[in-house]
């Protein structure tokens, strides 16, 4: 249920603008299997799902208590980098929900700069996000903290309260959350089908499979129209 009048629409990237968690998914499993660790769907979710590389990091070693080498991030970025250029693709139906909004709109990540500017380039999304994206390096804690959804809102001139924020992680969301912004679950993306599953006790306003859904919804709220 919304709360607070809404003024600006917040998005996560990967796994809701673009379709990439399983693409990061097999590039990492297969780097850690180099590593001699063999990271299974489920330790990819609960360790580098929806968290910032220095993150996922830090909690391998704490989770896992297995270190990655200090040169594993650049040579993963690469590998990575040829995944995406050769296979991602936006989610089906964004398009139609980005150029239907009526109120100011943004992306905010915990993917690098780099990553997010080929990311939107290659899914053809770059026109939509000129001087309203930001990223995880700009603040001083990623996901779940509440810093970046804070600095997304501060940039955009809206109070944190009359943001809404579309996440597909249980990390997005906890950041969303944090900072008192309402929060609408997108379950849509190839890693939801691969079996990711919230935690039960966390609670989100709303849940949605299809980008469809979710702008009919939007419009419901006025900030959507039906029309381009």
């Amino acid at each position: 249920m919304i709360g607070n009048k809404i003024e600006c629409v917040i998005f996560d990237c990967d796994g809701v603008l673009v379709d990439s968690e399983m693409l990061s998914a097999g590039v990492l499993k297969a780097m850690t299997a180099e590593q001699g660790m063999a990271l299974s769907d489920a330790m990819f979710r609960d360790v580098f799902l929806g968290r910032s590389f220095v993150n996922g990091k830090a909690r391998a070693k704490t989770v896992l208590n297995f270190d990655l080498p200090d040169d594993f991030e650049n040579q993963y970025r690469e590998r990575l980098f040829v995944e995406l250029t050769q296979k991602l693709r936006p989610m089906s139906g964004i398009e139609e929900v980005l150029s239907t909004l009526r109120t100011p709109y943004c992306v905010a990540t915990g993917s690098s700069p780099k990553r997010l500017a080929l990311s939107l380039e290659v899914a053809g999304l770059n026109s939509y996000f000129e001087g309203n994206r930001f990223t995880s390096s700009e603040v001083v804690h990623g996901k779940p903290a509440p810093d970046l959804c804070f600095y997304a809102a501060e940039k955009m001139n809206i109070p944190p309260q009359n943001c809404l924020v579309i996440e597909d992680s249980e990390i997005g969301i906890l950041a969303a959350k944090a900072a008192g912004m309402e929060v609408w679950h997108f379950a849509g993306g190839a890693h939801i089908e691969a079996g990711y599953q919230l935690p039960e006790n966390l609670v989100v306003a709303k849940t949605f499979v299809d980008m469809p859904s979710l702008q009919k919804q939007l419009v419901e709220i006025g900030v959507c129209s039906t029309q381009k």
